[in-house]
């Protein structure tokens, strides 16, 4: 007898805080991904979430009225993908919904993703999966990344070392030795600060390609100041965020003379190389390394990694089934299925946890 499809929904928002991811995802057995929907943010809303970064006035009140309109929104976008795949809500077994981090302070014993999970769950119709990360932080580990876990299940080969990178807001490496266990980190900046700059100073969301940034030329001095930075040299498991690469952070590093498209240039050389180096300290004999998140797309980051590393292949994850764009939100929808069917979703010896553990807070239908 035909095994029933086990159809879920993975919403990821992310640090880049673009917009809404959301994937569609048969997980009956290898994940397939059905239909994709993204929903950008209006464009005062980005500013919204940046406040919220920081303590201000009222703030807590801030934060609940964002979660409600982050609900709603991501309800948004989950019936207009179910509208346009002709799939019910009612065949969905869950959403996996990251929420948007505003906090990520693992020491302190906490992160903070917004998100109204009950909420979401009235206005579809479905099971909703979210705070995916406290568990983890509960039991030691840095909640996050939890994406390797997902990478080790379906990425994974017995004789290649592949390792799988993730240029979002902020970039994460999964080291898929078949030799030994899956590990995982975040590297540092990915578009975060390339966002940023040119948000700044050329009123644009991102350097497409990294035009801008091949315009300007690479300053050595503030390079080298930018990689002094204590976290690239830490050892894993380890994990950041806006927290700690900020454009205060930046701003800390600059003469204030320098020609906006050579800091573009320079930033972008930080991404690059913090990654290649991470790779080869932490990742040791990579043979293959796959590339996903809208840093994918960046042919000028793109070819600095590969100058940087030129022993490994590297290609898109489209080359192995699953788009560039979307392995964050299926890798979502797994976690969601994972914690439905009490299975663990993180993996210690990538957050750090002491024991492996079911991931979420769980708002049925």
């Amino acid at each position: 007898m035909k095994k029933e499809a086990e159809f879920y929904l993975g919403i990821m928002s992310g640090t880049s805080l673009d917009g809404i991811d959301v994937a569609l995802v048969d997980l009956t057995s290898t994940p397939v991904l059905i239909a994709s929907h993204f929903q950008p943010y209006p464009a005062e809303w980005v500013e919204a979430l940046l406040d919220l970064h920081a303590s201000g006035p009222n703030e807590l009140h801030r934060a609940q009225l964002m979660s409600n309109r982050l609900a709603n929104a991501y309800a948004t976008a989950t019936l207009n993908l179910l509208q346009s795949s002709v799939i019910l809500p009612h065949q969905v077994r869950a959403i996996g919904c990251h929420g948007q981090t505003v906090r990520h302070q693992p020491a302190q014993g906490y992160t903070l993703q917004l998100n109204n999970g009950a909420l979401l769950a009235e206005l579809t119709g479905i099971t909703v999966v979210s705070d995916l990360r406290a568990r983890d932080i509960a039991a030691g580990g840095q909640g996050a990344p939890l994406v390797p876990a997902f990478h080790d299940r379906v990425m994974r080969h017995p004789d290649i070392h592949r390792a799988i990178l993730n240029i979002g807001g902020i970039a994460n490496l999964t080291d898929l030795d078949p030799n030994r266990l899956t590990t995982g980190f975040d590297t540092g900046p990915g578009n975060l600060l390339l966002d940023a700059w040119i948000a700044k100073h050329r009123g644009q969301p991102y350097d497409a390609h990294g035009a801008w940034a091949n315009s300007g030329k690479i300053l050595p001095g503030l390079l080298q100041s930018l990689l002094a930075e204590p976290y690239f040299s830490a050892a894993p498991p380890k994990s950041t965020g806006r927290d700690r690469f900020n454009p205060q952070w930046l701003e800390r590093h600059l003469r204030g003379d320098e020609a906006p498209a050579d800091v573009q240039a320079t930033l972008l050389a930080l991404t690059a190389d913090s990654i290649a180096a991470a790779v080869r300290r932490d990742c040791t004999g990579t043979e293959e390394l796959y590339l996903c998140g809208g840093g994918a797309h960046n042919t000028a980051l793109v070819a600095r990694l590969r100058t940087a590393l030129p022993e490994c292949r590297i290609q898109k994850t489209d080359v192995l089934g699953l788009g560039a764009d979307w392995v964050e939100a299926v890798a979502f929808a797994w976690l969601a299925q994972q914690a439905l069917h009490l299975q663990p979703g993180n993996l210690p010896a990538v957050t750090g946890a002491r024991h492996p553990c079911i991931l979420g807070a769980i708002y049925p239908a």
